[in-house]
């Protein structure tokens, strides 16, 4: 048996089993259950549903209590994602800001060499 096989789903004693993949056509991915009779509103099939909040829990949702223990929660929240993140090393840093500035300066270069092209050709087009 070859990789390709291994990758593509066949099974090893030699029998093909039907695998289920994406193929990317609107009329395979969008089955309804009217469409195939055996499947129903509670099957675990292809048919895809949507569990929406009842309109109580978005009540219960809404800007209730103490606005500075909002803030406190909502800062904490941003220390701990804070926490989270990769911060560059200093040589990483002036590799970053270096690569920036220089395409800041080429992009500026390039933005005063098209107006300064613009404004000859307006002068020589109407003198």
């Amino acid at each position: 048996m070859s990789e390709r096989d291994d990758r593509h789903g066949a099974a090893e004693d030699g029998e093909d089993t039907a695998v289920a993949r994406p193929s990317g056509k609107r009329s395979t991915r969008r089955r309804t259950a009217a469409s195939t009779p055996s499947l129903t509103k509670t099957s675990t099939g292809p048919v895809a549903t949507i569990d929406r909040p009842s309109k109580k829990a978005k009540a219960d949702t809404g800007r209730s209590g103490n606005p500075f223990k909002r803030l406190v929660k909502f800062l904490k929240e941003v220390i701990s994602e804070l926490r989270k993140v990769i911060w560059p090393n200093r040589k990483q840093m002036i590799t970053y800001t270096s690569v920036v500035l220089v395409f800041v300066v080429f992009m500026v270069a390039f933005i005063a060499g098209l107006d300064v092209a613009f404004v000859k050709g307006v002068d020589w087009l109407f003198g």
